[in-house]
């Protein structure tokens, strides 16, 4: 009579402390997040105000997100900016890494500086650049005789999104920054001594070497810094409020606006859902499309 087989994962004996560490961590998560997620898309199939009785109206808000101007004008706004932050992020963050990746003196000191932004509050910093963008700025577009920068970017309702992208990029790209520099260092010198014998330019030696060895980096911070640019808040929050004219509404912005200040409760909960979902297939595109570049 044959023995019985069976597998490594059945002989392997499991600690309990696993369970003890893992269950209560699974329990809390689905507490605090999941919980909290499912009452939401309830309560965005009602016309809730937050607060009192409410009914249930199915998909009445959904249908009314897809015909408020409002709404659309936002999300218009939200992917304009967010592609642009995006871009503008790993570009200049790239670029940053390769140079404090190379030979230069106060290496480390470099680092540290470049990464400082990201560690100040965005609604703090923010609040000091609203003072730039509204006084010195404009004084020194005067003094200089530029027309654009002689009144406040932050009341321009053509360029008042370029104070927003400002901040965010500025902030955003220390991250991108160690990301990229960690992929870097990962990448074998004698790669680059070999490509030096064969006379390869340094153009060449990025393109043909380091970018696809880093291809893995690359997607991480597209996504990331994807996903905290459509999610812009705190930088609308601190310069323009959403203005001038509502012209710097982010998604987020208007969630938050309607849903808590301006008695659109359920209708912003449907907006909030709504989002998640683009979110998710945006995410999910990016990880296919660059993922499947990187195996290649």
């Amino acid at each position: 009579m044959a023995k019985k087989r069976t597998s490594a994962f059945s002989r392997r004996k499991v600690e309990s402390a696993y369970y003890w560490m893992a269950v209560p961590a699974a329990v809390l998560f689905a507490v605090f997040l999941y919980v909290p997620f499912i009452q939401g898309v309830g309560y965005s199939f009602t016309n809730s105000q937050g607060y009192g009785d409410f009914k249930w109206i199915g998909f009445k808000n959904y249908i009314a997100l897809f015909q408020d101007n409002r709404v659309g004008n936002a999300y218009v706004f939200t992917f304009f900016i967010a592609v642009l932050i995006t871009v503008l992020i790993n570009c200049i963050a790239m670029f940053l890494a390769v140079v404090l990746n190379g030979r230069i003196g106060f290496k480390n000191g470099f680092r540290a500086i470049f990464f400082i932004p990201y560690t100040l509050s965005v609604l703090v910093i923010g609040y000091v650049f609203k003072y730039i963008f509204m006084q010195p700025l404009p004084e020194l577009g005067k003094a200089l005789h530029i027309p654009l920068l002689s009144e406040s970017l932050l009341t321009n309702e053509t360029y008042s999104w370029i104070p927003i992208v400002f901040l965010a990029v500025w902030q955003g790209i220390a991250y991108s920054v160690l990301i990229y520099l960690a992929g870097l260092q990962t990448i074998d010198s004698e790669i680059y001594e070999a490509a030096a014998i064969d006379g390869v330019n340094p153009w060449q030696n990025f393109w043909k070497i380091t970018f696809p060895l880093i291809g893995p980096f690359f997607t991480i911070n597209l996504v990331l810094t994807m996903k905290n640019a459509l999610g812009t808040f705190d930088q609308v929050v601190a310069l323009t409020e959403g203005g001038p004219n509502s012209k710097t509404e982010t998604v987020t912005y208007l969630i938050w606006k309607g849903g808590l200040t301006g008695g659109e409760y359920a209708y912003q909960t449907a907006n909030a859902v709504l989002f998640f979902i683009v979110l998710a297939i945006i995410a999910f595109i990016q990880l296919k499309f660059f993922g499947s570049k990187e195996k290649v």
